[in-house]
């Protein structure tokens, strides 16, 4: 059995094997707290983020990991502002309109929109903490759950996403359900144009494939697909045609 010298040595390894999780310029701090691996500090985004947690899940011996990393906001806002533009993307989406909205700030907790009698939409509550956003409660489905962090994403403040939301009533999650709702994403960010993008996906793993106009859509078009809960890797195969 590997000690946790050995462990976080073999993670830090790892790590600076992907270049895209960038440890030379955002170091990440690794530690052992009662068996499990602590992974704390900034990285440049999501993509790095999700990459840094995948290499050291794959490392032998480590069972748990206690999430810890930051992305770095594109723009510096506070709690407030950031749980303002929060609830303004989740109550101004059309495709949500059927769902409850609650805020909790501090101890005060507050609904900002009670779901319609007799929908199935469910309740989200958010809030924020030093940059980080919490979504809990119930949705109707997968899509909805997953269109709500990517709202949620689009903020520049936000430096994570903690996607706490359950599904009822349960639905089984699949290949086709994560493809759409990437999507669906490409399709409501107005910077892209998502026309000619195609999407697949398989075991958390979307390939992006098509052509964009510029290398700033292909940037964001990958980056709306590593938005999205559930996705574990994107091989952006997107071609700029000028």
């Amino acid at each position: 059995m590997a000690t946790p010298e050995e462990l976080t040595r073999a993670v830090h390894l790892a790590l600076g094997s992907e270049p895209r999780i960038g440890v030379a310029h955002h170091p990440i701090r690794l530690g052992m707290e009662w068996g499990d691996l602590v992974m704390e500090g900034e990285v440049e985004d999501v993509a790095a983020k999700k990459l840094a947690l995948e290499r050291a899940a794959a490392i032998p011996g480590v069972d748990r990991i206690i999430d810890k990393l930051r992305v770095r906001p594109a723009r510096k806002m506070t709690d407030g502002q950031v749980l303002q533009h929060a609830c303004d993307a989740l109550l101004g989406e059309p495709a949500m309109q059927h769902i409850g909205v609650r805020v909790r700030d501090g101890k005060e907790v507050r609904d900002l929109r009670v779901a319609p009698p007799g929908s199935r939409g469910g309740t989200l509550e958010v809030r924020v903490e030093d940059g980080v956003v919490t979504l809990d409660g119930d949705v109707g489905g997968l899509g909805a759950k997953r269109l709500a962090e990517v709202l949620v994403w689009w903020i520049p403040g936000v430096r994570d996403v903690v996607n706490g939301l359950g599904v009822d009533p349960r639905e089984q999650d699949n290949d086709g359900e994560m493809a759409e709702s990437v999507r669906i994403a490409l399709e409501k960010d107005p910077l892209v144009d998502a026309g000619s993008i195609q999407v697949a996906t398989r075991h958390g793993v979307v390939t992006l494939t098509g052509a964009v106009p510029s290398s700033e859509q292909r940037h964001i078009a990958e980056m709306d697909a590593w938005y999205v809960w559930g996705v574990d890797r994107v091989v952006n195969r997107l071609q700029v045609v000028h």
